[in-house]
């Protein structure tokens, strides 16, 4: 076997499992979940918060191109979406979803860096 063999070969084994996952599904759980309310991340939360949540709600502002205003309703909070989400469908300001993230206390207002999202 020659050099560029090799390398190929090593190539295809490294990087084959690696291209498998890159198209999988996340599991379609539709059970019950905790959801945390918006309320309760907006008074718990400091610099040094970091926790993972679940929340409902719909996207009612774009910020930035990738940063957005999630509304529960009742309270709003400051989401900025993964570079990674793709949707099958598009989504509105009255598209009720389900995020998953990560909140990242701020100085003067958390913001959660969501990494999924469901459509409800």
């Amino acid at each position: 076997m020659n050099k560029p063999s090799v390398f190929l070969l090593t190539a295809v084994l490294a990087l084959g499992p690696t291209l498998a996952m890159a198209h999988s599904q996340p599991i379609a759980y539709n059970g019950p979940t905790k959801i945390t309310p918006i309320h309760e991340i907006l008074k718990e939360t400091n610099v040094f918060t970091e926790q993972d949540v679940v929340m409902e709600g719909k996207l009612i502002k774009q910020l930035t191109d990738d940063t957005y205003l999630l509304s529960d309703g009742k309270n709003e909070i400051m989401v900025e979406l993964d570079d990674d989400i793709r949707l099958d469908q598009a989504i509105d300001a009255n598209t009720r979803l389900r995020v998953y993230g990560e909140v990242d206390g701020g100085l003067q207002q958390p913001e959660v860096e969501i990494e999924r999202i469901q459509i409800l």
